[in-house]
């Protein structure tokens, strides 16, 4: 049995808990919020913000963990390189880890080293802000540069509306720095997914097509299908370029997210890589299509043992996460599902009690719920995905307050 600290315990991250918790380890849960539910199945809980680096590296020592793990949270990824280099745990490079958590960093990255991204600038200054904007003179995104969820991300077209998207997004960020890039017109859907390193080398990816709801924030992802109908050769070129990027930074090991487009070109353009498994339970559905289990090679690899994943087995299922959501704020009443989609939900777990004020989903912490779907065919799942709303519905009253 070795120790190994968990850097939050929200319900998508239960994913790791639970798999650290089968292996035989014992499990350190650690964050702000005491009624989180991976805290009830960890071993122990400690009340301390992810984010405060020195009081999270104080408790680690005290405790004297054999690893430690950010899983499905980039806001915490920091805080665990930094503690598991000043203990000489296995980690990747903090400086890495804090150009992939910072898109202010992460931009110019990409740009120096030759990679497809979005033209931006960052910053504090609402001015110099408004002018890129002038300069570009066209759709912009507008979004914190360290925050997840996609929290505080407006799409811009307008020079009115940029004031409003750039003080929210300034509000959603810790070090107060917002980034304003282009909007890039995508071909197809966004591909997002997990992909895992062994060794400095990408030893599987897991590709999948990403889905909006653009009833509410289109920016918002509401889930992930997988796998990607993406082409042979284009899986081939964006594993290549993502591989290429983790090496210019060093990265060694461990599972990384994955967020980029295809232009009408087909040129790939990387939106985001975080240095962690990815949210909306994107582990989960890998495990249930193929039986590939990422979140036990992560507990496996922050505890310097070897994987031992067979990383060639073949996806069997057509599988989806779907992050169950509302389009109106009020007084949440209930989920209506329908008959087709309920025979076919491999997962469910309702986030949300009757009675609940609830919000407009315009960031990811607003879900009222989860759940993963198997389907039986590609075209039946990417069908579903993207006309969710005419099989799921969340019930609300209204409320005068919200």
């Amino acid at each position: 049995m070795k120790k190994i600290m968990m850097l939050g315990g929200n319900y998508f991250q239960m994913t790791a808990t639970r798999a650290a918790k089968e292996l035989g380890h014992y499990v350190i849960s650690v964050d702000y919020l005491p009624d989180n539910p991976a805290h009830k199945i960890a071993d122990e809980y400690h009340n301390i913000s992810t984010v405060n680096k020195e009081d999270v590296l104080k408790l680690a020592q005290e405790l004297n963990i054999d690893g430690i793990v950010s899983y499905a949270s980039d806001v915490s990824a920091p805080t665990a390189a930094y503690v598991a280099e000043k203990m000489g745990l296995p980690t990747n490079p903090y400086e890495s880890v804090m150009i992939l958590t910072h898109k202010d960093l992460f931009r110019p990255f990409l740009k120096k080293h030759g990679f497809h991204s979005p033209v931006s600038w960052g910053g504090s200054d609402f001015e110099m802000a408004l002018d890129f904007f002038r300069k570009l003179n066209k759709a912009v995104i507008v979004k914190p540069s360290d925050a997840n969820g996609s929290k505080g991300a407006r799409k811009v077209i307008d020079e009115a509306d940029l004031r409003n998207a750039f003080d929210e997004a300034m509000a959603f960020s810790r070090q107060k720095v917002v980034i304003v890039e282009e909007f890039l017109q995508r071909s197809g859907h966004q591909i997002a997914g997990d992909a895992f390193l062994v060794n400095g080398e990408i030893v599987f990816a897991g590709f999948m097509s990403e889905h909006f709801d653009d009833e509410c924030n289109p920016l918002v992802p509401i889930g992930e299908s997988y796998p990607s109908y993406m082409s042979d050769e284009l899986k081939k070129r964006a594993r290549n370029e993502i591989n290429r990027l983790m090496q210019l930074l060093g990265m060694k090991f461990g599972a990384i997210n994955m967020d980029f487009l295809i232009d009408d070109n087909g040129e790939i353009y990387i939106i985001e890589i975080g240095p962690r498994n990815g949210g909306n339970l994107i582990t989960d559905v890998i495990k249930a299509a193929s039986d590939i289990d990422l979140a036990k090679c992560t507990v496996q690899a922050a505890l310097g043992l070897d994987i031992e994943e067979v990383f060639s087995k073949p996806i069997h299922t057509y599988v989806s996460s779907y992050v169950i959501h509302s389009l109106a704020n009020g007084i949440y009443t209930g989920t209506t599902i329908s008959e087709e989609i309920k025979r076919d939900i491999i997962l469910y777990k309702d986030l949300t009690n009757v009675g609940d004020k609830v919000k407009r989903f315009d960031n990811g912490a607003l879900d009222t719920g989860v759940m993963l779907i198997q389907h039986s065919s590609m075209e039946e799942m990417v069908y579903r995905m993207d006309h969710m709303n005419q099989y799921i519905q969340v019930k609300t009253e209204k409320d005068n307050e919200i």
